[in-house]
């Protein structure tokens, strides 16, 4: 009996032993959290997503610089949850392909609120009138009343903005950044000068260019129609832009087929002075001459009907561009003329910037002009002006735009919005990101793309 227990004790003392080995050999087995990341299938949970460490560091540089908000609540909670990373819609940084410097965007710093700027400008747009009187009176006349009444058919996601508060300007170039974009097109006014309905904006041009250039952004100018525009303000006034930020390393230069770096300047309504007085200024022989001195650059003209090609030719410009983002309203915004302008910009040596857009919209501020409105058709309009632009074989695409809020050509972050007597338009079923993933998308497409004809074609290619 004694030797039957014994025999037990061993048996039951050898199960036991071989339970702990067997234990102890498949923890060995289990990988390293450290070494090969969160368990599989956590990383695609954005709450778990969203605490790995370099996105809370990502959070941490950003709280000293953080979006401060109008008075109303509602504006505060979308102006908070807009620093912070969107839990679905912001890649991590890492996972970005590079930027594009082909791949320019109109951007705009002509907002305003009272907490940066003492009142609201630009939001609280008014509503614009007719040329024809018995049209005008049929529509609804004066100012919107921001917050919640604003100038546009959209609604951003961080509130009715102020253009100074240096945490917009920070969360724009990020989306920028994570849309693949390399450079912005600025728009511009003379210093102590405006739009109508704004507020001078050239002081807020340093703190662009040093946000910009955190995210490896370049910054190029498109220079408004400011008052008694001509060829002699515009040569003081494009010496003024470089002297005064040309040396800031996110001022854009574009390398030209001969290997040099030169400026780019779009030039908004070219058409409107003659081009005799453009010639002075752009041509070698021109009494006012930049060409071949210090503030010689490129000077991209607006392109509206067929005949402005041989004014812009006449006038000395180094390329065109077509800004509308409505198909069809235009001859330059029309798709299907974008192969005989490339030919004719080949012939003669031009650079060809189509503009494309994610839809337009200015109802808000233009109320009698629904004809021109185009549908975003959750982004297929946006696709189809980027195919449409590929197509062309473009030196250099445009978006129009990041922020133009009120003919709706934003790719902004938008989001929903009711109030008592509007119902804001938005990119729902999809998130506020679609047109900034949309962008991302293209980009890297038109980037491989423009890299297998650019060779062809005596594009630079860096």
């Amino acid at each position: 009996m004694a030797k039957f227990r014994r025999r037990t004790c061993i048996i039951l003392s050898l199960f036991i032993l071989f339970i702990f080995s067997l234990m102890m050999g498949l923890k060995m087995l289990r990988p390293n959290k450290a070494a090969f990341g969160d368990p599989f299938g956590l990383d695609l949970l954005p709450e778990v997503r969203q605490r790995t460490p370099h996105l809370v560091k990502n959070v941490d540089s950003q709280r000293s610089d953080k979006i401060n908000s109008e008075t109303n609540i509602k504006n505060l909670k979308s102006v908070e949850i807009s620093v912070k990373p969107s839990k679905a819609s912001e890649p991590y940084l890492e996972e970005l392909p590079p930027l594009n410097y082909y791949l320019h965007i109109f951007y705009y710093s002509w907002y305003g609120n009272p907490q940066f700027d003492g009142k609201y400008i630009h939001w609280n747009h008014p509503i614009l009138k007719h040329w024809d009187p018995r049209i005008t009176k049929d529509y609804p006349q004066g100012k919107h009343n921001p917050p919640d009444d604003i100038g546009s058919s959209f609604y951003p996601e961080l509130g009715s903005y102020s253009s100074r508060d240096p945490s917009v300007i920070e969360t724009h170039m990020k989306q920028m950044y994570s849309a693949s974009i390399g450079v912005l097109a600025l728009s511009w006014y003379p210093p102590d000068s405006s739009d109508e309905n704004g507020a001078p904006t050239d002081d807020l041009v340093p703190a662009i260019l040093d946000k910009a250039h955190k995210y490896n952004l370049k910054v190029t100018f498109h220079i408004e129609p400011y008052k008694n525009r001509d060829d002699q303000n515009m040569y003081k006034n494009v010496k003024y832009i470089i002297d005064k930020y040309g040396n800031h390393p996110a001022f854009y230069r574009y390398k030209t087929q001969t290997g040099n770096a030169l400026p780019m300047f779009y030039v908004y309504d070219s058409y409107i002075t003659k081009p005799e007085q453009w010639a002075n200024l752009l041509t070698i022989s021109g009494s006012r001459s930049i060409r071949n001195s210090p503030y010689d650059g490129l000077f991209i003209a607006l392109l509206v009907e067929d005949k402005h090609k041989y004014d812009i030719l006449q006038s000395g410009f180094d390329g065109i561009y077509t800004y509308f983002a409505t198909n069809g309203f235009t001859y330059g915004s029309s798709y299907e003329n974008w192969a005989k302008l490339k030919l004719f910009c080949d012939h003669f040596k031009l650079i060809f910037i189509p503009s494309v857009g994610p839809g337009y919209i200015d109802t808000s501020v233009r109320p009698w002009n629904t004809q021109n409105t185009r549908n975003r058709v959750n982004g297929k309009y946006y696709e189809t002006a980027l195919s449409a632009a590929l197509q062309a074989h473009p030196s250099v695409i445009s978006i129009t735009s990041f922020n133009e809020w009120h003919e709706g050509t934003q790719i902004e972050k938008a989001v929903p919005k009711r109030t008592s007597n509007t119902v804001y338009l938005d990119y729902r079923p999809h998130k506020p990101s679609l047109y900034l993933e949309l962008t991302r998308k293209w980009s890297e497409k038109y980037s491989k793309e423009r890299a297998t004809y650019a060779l062809d074609h005596q594009l630079p290619v860096s």
